[in-house]
């Protein structure tokens, strides 16, 4: 079976404590690097109210919207704040230090 992840970042363009938007197809990610420097992806749209993830504000092992204050764990994708009652899909990471990349498996199933 062919390794079906993909480069999406620099893994120094990205500091702890910070998200970006990366668009693969029609698939929207955001991809955090947390405070500990650990690497996550998940969909950038809260499942609250579809407001951009990679907007909000990155806190210890979260990631909370800017708009309505829903807080989500970049490791399960499940929302830890109301208003957001669903989870966000979130994908495997892999870094490749050497190569300074955040590669990212787009295909993998949902999380439940």
């Amino acid at each position: 079976m062919p390794d079906a992840y993909v480069p999406v970042a620099r893994l120094s363009d990205l500091a702890p404590g910070e998200a970006i938007d990366v668009t693969l197809g029609d698939l929207e990610l955001a991809v955090v690097r947390d405070a500990d420097g650990g690497v996550h992806a998940l969909e950038d749209r809260c499942s609250h109210d579809e407001i951009a993830l990679s907007d909000g504000d990155v806190e210890g092992c979260t990631i909370e919207c800017w708009k309505h204050g829903s807080q989500f764990d970049l490791r399960t994708g499940r929302p830890l704040q109301l208003p957001a009652v669903l989870p966000v899909r979130v994908f495997p990471v892999r870094v490749d230090e050497g190569r300074d990349e955040i590669l990212v498996d787009p295909t993998a199933p949902p999380t439940p």
